[in-house]
């Protein structure tokens, strides 16, 4: 029988081992459809925009059913789809969305021990890997008439979350084992007004709020938590969230999570906001110190990109992707991609392994794409369904969740060999 490498990676997180979204694999299919390289596909209960987490055998997954009213970790067989477990909650209240979300729109993130997945207004939960609930927390509702996305990140012994957005937003770092907050920082007062630069400018009602994830960054002197607030991104220390530096620049409404390229946060702001670059490493406002370059308006984005050998790929909701030179910010390239589906939108966020980028638009294809400053399409892979989600990359496997389904993708012809 197929079964994991010694050396195949988890997918412990919606970013990945990382936190960067990029594998350290290589060998993962370029090209498949419904009848080519499909390991298996397992039937969902309803849509969402969540995406799976990988550890060795297992493949997890956030999941909302009945309108919101059923909440729910489902725990899948990796080698064959199955469903081991599910565990759910009851949640009765009325919680807003936009139509194009989902509840439980977070993914969840695993450190090998123990699951642990927001429900959004109906609370945060810590499972075992039997699916048992250990502890939850209630954090009271999300209060966005546009609903919420923030996914929760570990670092070290911390689970760090981002309660958001709306009004009551705030980041709080929990000790894992327990749940109990170890600290807690309330998003900054924003009053974002008709002088915005984005979407919104001249609308004094414009949206405001922030769907990112925090992310951690090395800078060689310290570990920052970053995060990317509206109007701001701003650096925390991870054992006290004592605030580190704070930079300006962004527009009131951040869709994409911040980042990384030597030793610098980029940050993109949603809703055609600027694009900013600010060195890590200082303290207070850096905003006229460390503030490396700000773009003018840019594409309508919402999904996260990737960045590679001081390349910068991000996507965009009409299709196209574009290349930026992470140093300058410059343009590099420009292309719409065009899939053979009604929908090229992408909403999703990519994935790097190697030099090949993954990422699914809104009629379900994977493009790949060369991680290269020269435009470059590998493939587009059709599954015949709509997706808002991200790619889960683990020991050459590939898993995608659709709206109906969830896929294990993988060369057929290699796993045969194995097995």
């Amino acid at each position: 029988m197929f079964s994991l490498s010694a050396h195949g990676e988890n997918w412990p997180s919606w970013r990945g081992p990382n936190g960067n979204s990029a594998s350290s694999e290589r060998l993962f299919p370029t090209t498949w459809s419904k009848g080519k390289n499909i390991k298996w596909v397992v039937p969902l209960p309803e849509r969402g925009n969540s995406s799976p987490i990988v550890w060795e055998d297992r493949v997890f997954l956030s999941q909302a059913e009945e309108n919101g009213a059923l909440r729910s970790l489902m725990c899948f067989n990796r080698a064959d789809g199955r469903l081991m477990w599910k565990s759910e909650i009851r949640y009765a209240r009325p919680e807003s969305k936009h139509e194009t979300n989902s509840y439980c729109a977070a993914s969840p993130v695993t450190d090998g021990e123990r699951i642990y997945v927001s429900y959004g207004s109906a609370g945060f939960y810590c499972y075992d890997f039997s699916g048992r609930e250990l502890w939850h927390r209630n954090f009271g509702p999300h209060q966005h008439q546009w609903g919420d996305g923030s996914s929760p990140i570990l670092s070290g012994e911390l689970c760090v979350f981002f309660h958001g957005p709306g009004p009551g937003s705030f980041l709080v770092a929990m000790d894992k084992r327990t749940g109990e907050t170890v600290w807690k920082i309330d998003q900054p007062v924003v009053a974002a007004g008709p002088e915005r630069e984005d979407g919104f400018a001249g609308n004094g009602n414009g949206m405001v709020g922030s769907f990112a994830s925090p992310m951690v960054v090395d800078t060689g002197r310290r570990e920052e938590l970053v995060m990317t607030f509206p109007e701001s991104i701003r650096s925390f220390d991870l054992a006290s969230g004592k605030e580190f530096w704070r930079c300006s620049g962004l527009n009131p409404l951040v869709y994409s999570s911040p980042l990384w390229s030597d030793g610098a946060v980029i940050a993109m702001g949603g809703y055609f906001g600027p694009m900013i670059s600010v060195r890590a490493g200082g303290m207070g406002d850096v905003t006229g110190t460390h503030r490396l370059w700000k773009s003018g308006k840019t594409p309508h984005r919402l999904g996260t990109g990737v960045v590679s050998d001081g390349l910068v790929f991000v996507f965009d909701r009409p299709g196209f992707a574009q290349c930026i030179d992470a140093k300058t910010g410059e343009s590099l390239w420009q292309e719409r991609v065009r899939g053979q589906g009604a929908n090229n939108a992408i909403w999703g966020s990519a994935v790097l392994a190697g030099d090949h980028i993954f990422v699914v638009n809104q009629s379900g294809e994977t493009i790949v794409l060369k991680a290269d400053a020269q435009f470059e399409v590998v493939s587009i892979n059709p599954l015949g369904e709509k997706a808002n989600t991200t790619p889960a990359l683990s020991d050459g496997e590939i898993f995608v969740r659709t709206d109906t389904q969830l896929w294990c993708i993988a060369d057929t012809q290699r796993s045969a060999s194995l097995r």
